[in-house]
């Protein structure tokens, strides 16, 4: 698993895919938050807060993670090294978790540098250090576990075809029915009398509920769980075709 681990983050930096998604994320969280004019510029609300950067960034990372995601299986199926990769001392999940704690720790480092804009809004307030830091710290901790679940679902979707293309657009649906979809479902005719139960299956209740600043286990036990499924649906479909090529 660690073996797959270095070989991702190393090519993610050699690449420069690691540079891009980091510089991405910054940039167009900095555009909003401080150059284009409007309710989420932070100098023209008038208001020291970091809401633009939370409301803005689990949308950025819908695109950007799958773009990570995308070539992490769907390449090496192309490639056929995914067969190389069989021949050799690792299970199917230690494959999996190796490429997607990859996904993960870029994530990580992509976020990391966020920090500026808390140090920025700290000291550009009225009054210094009138902000949330609670809220601003599970507020990032939910955006991490947003993001933890979009590179599972990313990786998901890498297994099931070859095509890069294929596995982003797939990826991008996917979270996107995750973050934003069950919320839409939960008012349809058919389910009001299960309109809390559909919603609390979808991320944004639970990243909502952890930026308030209090990690409820309910919440950690959501993601965790569904970033288990889809991992082993990957593992699934792998396995179906170890299934395919034996018969």
């Amino acid at each position: 698993m660690f073996a797959i681990f270095r070989k991702e983050i190393s090519g993610f930096f050699t690449s420069l895919t690691g540079y891009i998604v980091i510089i991405v994320f910054l940039l167009v969280n900095s555009m909003f938050m401080w150059v284009f004019p409007g309710e989420w510029n932070i100098i023209d609300s008038g208001y020291a807060g970091l809401d633009t950067l939370f409301f803005l960034s689990p949308w950025v990372f819908l695109f950007l993670v799958p773009a990570v995601t995308m070539r992490m299986i769907a390449e090496e199926k192309r490639l056929g090294t995914i067969e190389l990769i069989y021949s050799r001392p690792i299970t199917e999940r230690g494959f999996i978790y190796g490429k997607y704690l990859a996904s993960v720790a870029l994530v990580l480092l992509a976020l990391l540098p966020a920090v500026i804009y808390y140090i920025s809004v700290y000291l550009l307030g009225e009054s210094h250090g009138n902000l949330d830091r609670g809220g601003t710290l599970g507020a990032f901790i939910g955006l991490f576990f947003l993001a933890s679940v979009y590179a599972s679902a990313g990786l998901f979707a890498s297994s099931l075809t070859d095509n890069q293309v294929i596995a982003f657009i797939v990826a991008v649906l996917i979270c996107f029915v995750m973050f934003a979809g069950f919320d839409s479902f939960a008012y349809l005719p058919g389910l009001k009398k299960l309109d809390e139960f559909v919603i609390r299956l979808g991320i944004n209740e639970h990243y909502k509920s952890v930026s308030r600043g209090v990690l409820d286990i309910r919440d950690a036990v959501y993601f965790a769980a569904v970033v288990a499924i889809f991992n082993e649906a990957t593992r699934l479909v792998l396995l179906s075709r170890k299934w395919k090529k034996k018969n």
